[in-house]
Parts: C-alpha cells; sequence; structure tokens
C-alpha cells in the first residue's frame, strides 16, 4: 500500500493524503487538483498560493449548496457538505506560511462551517475550552454511548495538526464504539492555541495535558480512575511525555512514535527525511514562539524522550509505520526498548500487508485507527465486540 501521489512532492502529495483519509470525495479532490498539477512543479513552498484559492473555491461552492439544504429543512445533507467545506479549507489553510495573505480569513470559515456543521447535524463533538497558566486550550468532547461513567482518552496534535483533523481521523468514533470517550484538543502550539492566542508549543506536555484531566476529574459522565492519552505524530513526543509525569493516566499509545524531535530537525537541516509541510522552517519557529533558528533549536531542545520513557509505569502502545518518510522507524524502537517499567509495553509496525506504512497511516489510517482503539479498549475497560 502507498500514498496516492498526484503531485511531484510529497508535502503536497501528504496533504492531498490528509484530505482523503479525513472524508474527502474523489471527485472533488481531482477536481481541485488537476487546475494546479503544474504550480506543484516550482516545489513545496512556490505555488501554495494557487493550491488555497482552488480548494477553498470548491469549499465556497459546498457552503453555497449547503446553504440551499438548510433553507429547504434539509439539515443532515447541508451537514454532510459543510463538513467537506470545512476540511478543504483547513488542508487549504495549513499549507499556507502562517503570514499569508487569506490565511486568518480561510481559518475563521472553516471553524464556522465546522461549528455550523455541528449544529445541524447534531454530530457527537461538543466544544469545550479548558483553562490553562496562560489562556486556555481549546477541545471537542466526543461522548462514548449509554449511562454512567465511561473512560476517557485525550488526544492531541502533532506539529500542524488541528482538533478538527483529530475528530476526522475517526480514532473518536472508533473509541466510542469501543465504549470509550475522546478528548481532542489544540494544545499549545496547535489549532486554535497558536492561531487565535499565539499559545507557543510546550515541549513540557505535562503542564497542559494535567490541565486537561483536571477537567475530565469534574465531568460526572468520565471515570477517573480510566484515563487514557495519545497523540498523533509529534503527538508522539507529547503523549509519552504526559503519561511519564502525569499519575493519573492508566494507559497509553502514540500514532507514531516520535522519540528524538530535536534531533530529527539537524537531520533536516541536512536534507534528511521528509518535511510535513511547506515554509517548514518558517512554520516551527512560529509554532515554538521562536524569532530565529537558534532560538528556535534553543526551544526545542527539550523534545526527546531518552530519560522519560522508562518513567512510564502504565500499558503503554508504540506504533509506526515501516516506510514512513517523516520519522525514521528506528525512533519506535527506540521509545519501546526504553519503556522497561511499563507493565504491559507492545510496539506494532504498520507493513504492507496491511498498510498505514507511511508516517501516520496516510496511505491508510483504518489500521492505526482500530489498533489503537482496540488498545484502550483492552487497557482502560472498554470492550471490542
Amino acid at each position: 500500500m502507498a500514498l496516492f501521489e498526484f503531485f511531484p512532492n510529497y508535502i503536497w502529495n501528504l496533504s492531498v493524503s490528509i484530505a482523503m483519509e479525513s472524508g474527502a470525495q474523489i471527485g472533488e479532490i481531482i477536481d481541485m487538483c488537476q487546475p494546479i498539477k503544474d504550480a506543484a512543479d516550482s516545489g513545496a513552498d512556490a505555488g501554495t498560493p494557487e493550491f488555497m484559492k482552488q480548494w477553498v473555491s470548491t469549499a465556497e461552492n459546498l457552503l453555497e449548496l449547503a446553504a440551499e439544504d438548510e433553507a429547504a429543512g434539509r439539515n443532515i445533507s447541508a451537514s454532510a457538505k459543510l463538513e467537506r467545506a470545512s476540511l478543504y479549507m483547513f488542508v487549504a489553510e495549513r499549507m499556507q506560511g502562517h503570514s499569508h495573505p487569506g490565511r486568518r480569513e480561510t481559518y475563521a470559515r472553516a471553524r464556522e462551517a465546522f461549528d455550523t456543521s455541528t449544529r445541524l447535524g447534531h454530530l457527537n463533538r461538543e466544544r469545550i475550552e479548558i483553562p490553562l497558566a496562560t489562556g486556555h486550550m481549546p477541545a471537542l468532547f466526543t461522548r462514548a454511548p449509554g449511562g454512567g461513567p465511561k473512560p476517557v482518552v485525550i488526544y492531541c496534535n502533532g506539529l500542524d495538526s488541528c482538533k478538527e483533523l483529530l475528530y476526522w481521523s475517526r480514532l473518536p468514533e472508533a473509541l466510542a464504539r469501543r465504549g470509550i470517550s475522546t478528548l481532542s484538543v489544540d494544545q499549545p502550539g496547535s489549532g486554535e492555541a497558536l492561531r487565535l492566542q499565539n499559545l507557543p508549543v510546550d515541549p513540557h506536555s505535562e503542564n497542559w495535558a494535567s490541565k486537561a484531566v483536571d477537567w475530565l476529574e469534574t465531568q460526572p459522565d468520565v471515570d477517573q480512575k480510566r484515563l487514557g492519552m495519545t497523540g498523533i505524530s509529534l503527538g508522539g513526543h507529547f503523549a509519552p511525555r504526559a503519561v511519564a509525569y502525569e499519575p493519573r493516566f492508566a494507559s497509553g499509545a502514540v500514532w507514531g512514535a516520535n522519540h528524538n524531535w530535536a534531533e530529527v530537525q539537524q537531520k533536516r537541516l541536512k536534507s534528511e527525511g521528509e518535511n510535513p509541510v511547506p515554509h517548514y522552517w518558517a512554520h516551527v519557529m512560529w509554532a515554538f514562539g521562536a524569532k530565529d533558528m537558534e532560538e528556535f533549536h534553543r526551544k526545542s531542545a527539550d523534545m526527546h524522550l531518552n530519560g522519560v520513557m522508562d518513567r512510564i509505569k502504565v500499558p503503554f502502545l508504540v506504533t509506526h509505520g515501516e516506510k514512513d518518510r517523516q520519522i525514521s522507524l528506528d525512533y519506535a524502537y527506540q521509545s519501546f526498548d526504553q519503556l522497561t517499567n511499563s507493565p504491559r509495553r507492545e510496539l506494532k509496525i504498520f507493513t504492507a500487508r496491511e498498510g498505514g506504512v507511511e508516517h501516520v497511516g496516510a496511505d491508510n489510517m483504518s489500521f492505526g485507527r482500530h489498533y489503537i482503539a482496540d488498545w484502550f479498549a483492552e487497557t482502560l475497560g472498554g470492550h471490542t465486540s
């Protein structure tokens, strides 16, 4: 199984795959990508304005169609179109440099469409705002069905995702079917926390993850003794770190290991491995609140898990794609090997036999989604059948 490669560069193809795995329609993908195929020849960065223009145009058409559905009282149909309109705008916005004209407006429109879709479709996601030491952490709470307190998994972003993409990964849906609720968060350095509050990445993820646990402990439909933590991509640093330093977690997992991200940056300076977004160095400096590369490397120096994994004393799962082009497979083995005090540790490498071989399963997220959901069902007391 392989990534769908329509364009001549990895970064644009990754964005297309993210959209396809998040609910895009293939016909709309073709209509959006065909006119800008030549623009991709100039490199991953140069053609991004054309990318946004084309994708936003399709989103605008869907917004008009959704408004017609809503006017006719067809709210479920309107919600379905709003989901894709929102998705296409989030993907287009993610591709731009953070100061690109129209980026902020596109992000605002994507959020508005998402929130309207939630309301019209009565979708299982409630917006939450969790107080932090500075500002707040926006989140989406997806509840497992049935009465009584439920286990909950906190699900965090990587470097360039947002809570809406976490929801569209369908892991919250997979967990809900297994009796587990999910809190998908825009932690500092990602999503709304970065874009609307200028909250930078905190390498010490226990600082914000503990605030999420504090909030969960106030909720009557949460079983406080059955809390888990997972993260996708750079969440492969944040989730293990949080589980290591926050004793209230009962289980953990990563969707893509990220054992030594600080070291990965040194490799990227030498053009080793693929970047996840265009305008990469500008993006990481923005995310970390750094004015230059020297400050970025200083602020990201603690982005590694050496001396951290052995602090984890609960069940922990490490997953990774065999052909990950961003983060070397070796980092998955490093994280797993250092889980010396976990009572139940597991390493799952996704191979060509099933799929999910690319970074966080960009070629096929279904295998990672269900494997991680089953893991939490088994370790937090959900159900797998």
